[in-house]
């Protein structure tokens, strides 16, 4: 099989030599003619565009250092095996004849990630065949940053390297790389948009969360991006955003609340929109004017109630400010980009409604809004902050100038009692896979 191939990072050489250990230690050497697929996604931080994807929105999103990865191998006895460090193991037994299709008792489980990603590679016209893969994260889980969608498109990438040229694949041509070059290389070809919205209608219909799709493009695309949702399949744009260039670091700020745990009101957010979508006429929010909810305020109001229509509200207005922040980028006045990071984290909190929990008791617990006001009392106007993601926990995101962002995360660890500071750094690579001789 070789050695594992040599690369520039050392943090990247040592992942891959680890997940080669645990591979042999767990399920030997592959078996003769097979070879190892490597596949990563990284973990993603959401800029701009709170709750907005799903309702055919604008975002600004950005992929972290952090990645999930994964070591894969064919096993030649019609199973998928997954190992993955620190989750546990799953099996998907390919002679079932309902392997493809979803399993409610897997609901919100890596296994449903993986029966999900597996089935929707050959409902899209490849070939599944059994197959052994370990994987470990740097992304962690429960806070914001898209683990779940880095695993399902790492699986994607894995699968593609695999068994194609198949569904998730895109031509050297049309990589516009030289005919020849990737399958030299061992470097898989992956087409980052198909990946991604597969992975969409995995977390959809397998994993059971109604997300939208930004995630997994964030994910699958890397670098710093706009996303629009309103077409049909979304449009991804590049775009510049350098935080250390304007004298800022940016922050992450854990809250140790796991905002898995909370899908109920998460599911609620898009179900909300939806309704007052639908009394509007349309299928989403971003399919109507603003003018129209306003002209038919009152009788959203009344047969939906209140909350449902600030977060109508909320959604065209964060779309406003998505815009807003990618001119203001594009003109060079990052304090006018500040200023609208903290008008977006006041409306999460204030309309949006998804900074702290709603359930009975939940009042005297409400660590992300303590962060926010921490944030605003350690910062004030020098600097931003919002709730990150999903909400209902999570981690808020805040941009801190460089001369004081020690100083930052030391007060905020210690007046919150742990570690939860982590300083991130944006635009890193997007998926990919690479066979190895």
């Amino acid at each position: 099989m070789g050695v594992v191939r040599a690369i520039a990072d050392e943090a990247d050489a040592g992942r891959w030599a680890h997940l080669r250990g645990l591979f042999e230690e767990i399920f030997g050497a592959p078996r003769e003619g097979a070879s190892f697929v490597e596949a990563s996604a990284p973990g993603r931080v959401e800029v701009a565009g709170n709750h907005v994807d799903h309702q055919g929105g604008r975002v600004i999103s950005a992929a972290i250092g952090e990645r999930t990865w994964g070591l894969a191998a064919e096993n030649g006895l019609g199973r998928i095996r997954a190992v993955m460090e620190g989750f546990g193991t799953d099996e998907v037994d390919l002679s079932d004849p309902s392997w493809a299709a979803p399993h409610p008792v897997e609901a919100l489980s890596s296994a449903a990630m993986v029966r999900g990603m597996a089935a929707l590679f050959e409902a899209r016209g490849g070939a599944v065949r059994g197959f052994d893969i370990v994987t470990c994260s740097d992304v962690p889980p429960g806070c914001g940053l898209s683990s779940s969608a880095a695993f399902e498109v790492m699986l994607g990438a894995a699968l593609e390297g695999l068994f194609g040229p198949g569904p998730f694949a895109v031509s050297a041509v049309d990589a516009g790389a030289p005919a020849g070059d990737s399958a030299a290389s061992g470097d898989v070809a992956l087409d980052a948009a198909a990946v991604a919205l597969a992975a969409v209608e995995c977390e959809q219909r397998y994993f059971g969360k109604p997300c939208g799709a930004q995630d997994q493009l964030a994910c699958a695309c890397g670098g710093v991006v706009t996303i629009d949702f309103a077409p049909k399949v979304p449009v991804v744009e590049p775009m510049t955003l350098d935080a250390a260039a304007e004298g800022y670091r940016i922050v992450l700020i854990d809250s140790r609340q796991d905002h898995s745990l909370h899908q109920d009101e998460f599911a609620a957010i898009p179900a909300d929109m939806r309704m007052v979508a639908n009394l509007l006429g349309v299928p989403r929010l971003g399919d109507a004017p603003v003018d129209t909810l306003l002209a038919r305020l009152q009788r959203v109001r009344t047969e939906l109630g209140d909350r449902r229509a600030m977060r109508a509200l909320h959604y065209y207005d964060e779309v406003a400010r998505v815009n807003a922040q990618r001119a203001a980028l594009a003109a060079g006045d990052f304090g006018l980009f500040l200023r609208e990071v903290r008008l977006s984290g006041a409306s999460s909190a204030q309309f949006l409604q998804n900074v702290s929990l709603r359930e009975p008791g939940s009042e005297a617990r409400q660590p992300a809004m303590v962060i926010q006001s921490l944030a605003a009392h350690l910062l004030g106007e020098r600097g931003a902050w919002r709730i990150h993601g999903g909400g209902f926990g999570g981690s808020v995101l805040a941009f801190v100038p460089c001369a004081e962002a020690d100083g930052f995360m030391g007060a905020m660890d210690g007046l919150l009692g742990y570690d939860a500071c982590r300083e991130v750094t944006l635009g890193a690579s997007g998926v990919r896979a690479e066979r190895l001789p």
